[in-house]
């Protein structure tokens, strides 16, 4: 994943989580206010319904200004121009709050003027009558501008406020645990990022450090070969000739690394050249042939001449490759069958094996790096798994489709699909 898209990511991530802290923050404040202002309304009725009925039973006029007052969040007083009974209004204040649906604790006092102190009156469960754990206030703050008042305390407010929404709360935390998994996520991406660069730098470094003595061992085996006193000992010359058939197969492997590389990173530039197709694959069907110690390479054509726009050298290997897997995965004797048709502006390269074939459920992930065609305990056939995911890069880049037509023991056929030059 190129870095500029984790940066936008990050950026984008981070905006995100902005955003839905503020919204939900927002939201949560907007709905404890409106909640706390519903609770102070209800109780304002339910305070003053049962001053007017304490008020008609003593027969007295209640006052017309501050009749009820708020002193904290949860602490009110209700002005009353007669003494009251506190047994009538522990009754008239459970019947109004069971009006009102305000299922909720409450404790409260009756002020007696003779002592100048509040009287505490009773603490009142809705939901259990018998409920005494709530502790008793050592002293409820007095009024000093009224004279006859009850006040009335509600200790579980905050709890009956959140109990009311249970909803926001429950988005809220599915908000954190999403916010969470992000950063994690994001963690997470960032850690695999890191180990994956220091994997390619790691794998750069000694693909580019075996090339030195990759060099040295293909100029020094052919000095031997050239010798004409190893030439004549052919014990010798056969061990020469080993070791430059095998320098030259890790020196292709070492390519293919590189080229990886390059196409991951995106720095592979693409030097394209109209070139006529049928003289470059018989080009490149001779070299192959000469590796081959049984078996043959056909090719037939039933268009010629034909020129395609292209990179002639990744041309060059992305059909090397595909004649390589086809002999690799082949019997003793492979017999790979390359073809050029005619398709109007495209023309159609086929390179077909009678090989082991591929299994459908195989055929998805052929491309993908890395991966190979499991063969159960046999490893005889070697490799990274790199060449297709090249061969299909490569396509890519340069704007072809490639296709692939397999079934086990049948042989696999591939289909690239190249434009025609306009150019001649």
């Amino acid at each position: 994943m190129p870095n500029n898209l984790i940066r936008r990511l990050i950026i984008l991530g981070g905006l995100s989580i902005i955003g839905i802290i503020f919204v939900q923050s927002y939201w949560l404040l907007k709905t404890w206010d409106i909640k706390d202002k519903e609770f102070d309304q209800t109780v304002n009725i339910v305070l003053r319904n049962v001053a007017e009925r304490m008020s008609k039973y003593t027969k007295t006029l209640l006052p017309k200004s501050n009749l009820i007052q708020r002193r904290s969040s949860n602490y009110y007083a209700v002005n009353i121009n007669s003494a009251i009974d506190a047994g009538l209004l522990e009754q008239y204040l459970l019947q109004e709050m069971n009006k009102q649906s305000l299922n909720i604790d409450f404790e409260y006092a009756v002020y007696d003027c003779v002592s100048d102190e509040l009287v505490y009156g009773n603490y009142c469960s809705n939901e259990n009558p018998d409920e005494k754990e709530i502790k008793r206030p050592n002293k409820l703050p007095k009024f000093n501008n009224l004279v006859y008042y009850f006040v009335v305390r509600f200790p579980k407010r905050e709890s009956f406020l959140l109990a009311n929404r249970n909803m926001t709360l429950t988005l809220t935390l599915l908000s954190i645990l999403a916010i969470v998994f992000f950063l994690y996520s994001m963690w997470v991406i960032m850690e695999q990022k890191r180990l994956s660069e220091l994997q390619k730098d790691f794998i750069n470094n000694m693909t580019h450090e075996f090339k030195t003595p990759i060099s040295s061992i293909k100029i020094a085996s052919d000095f031997l070969a050239n010798d004409q006193n190893l030439k004549n000992d052919t014990r010798l010359s056969r061990y020469i000739q080993i070791i430059r058939e095998q320098n030259q197969r890790l020196n292709s492997q070492v390519e293919k690394v590189l080229n990886v590389a390059r196409l991951e990173k995106d720095s592979i530039e693409l030097k394209k050249e109209i070139f006529e197709i049928n003289q470059t694959l018989n080009d490149i069907i001779s070299n192959e042939s000469l590796k081959m110690k049984q078996g043959n390479i056909s090719f037939n054509s039933n268009i010629s001449p034909v020129s395609i726009n292209a990179d002639k050298l990744h041309f060059v290997n992305v059909v090397a490759n595909m004649i390589d897997n086809a002999i690799k995965y082949s019997n003793e004797s492979p017999i790979v069958e390359i073809s050029l048709n005619d398709a109007g502006k495209d023309v159609l390269l086929s390179i077909k094996d009678h090989g082991i074939g591929i299994e459908a459920e195989h055929q998805k992930k052929l491309f993908d790096k890395f991966y190979r065609v499991s063969t159960g305990n046999v490893h005889d056939v070697k490799g990274f798994g790199l060449g297709l995911f090249y061969v299909r890069n490569i396509c890519l880049a340069h704007g072809w489709q490639i296709a692939v037509q397999s079934e086990p023991k049948m042989g696999s056929e591939f289909i690239i699909t190249i434009p025609k030059s306009k150019e001649v």
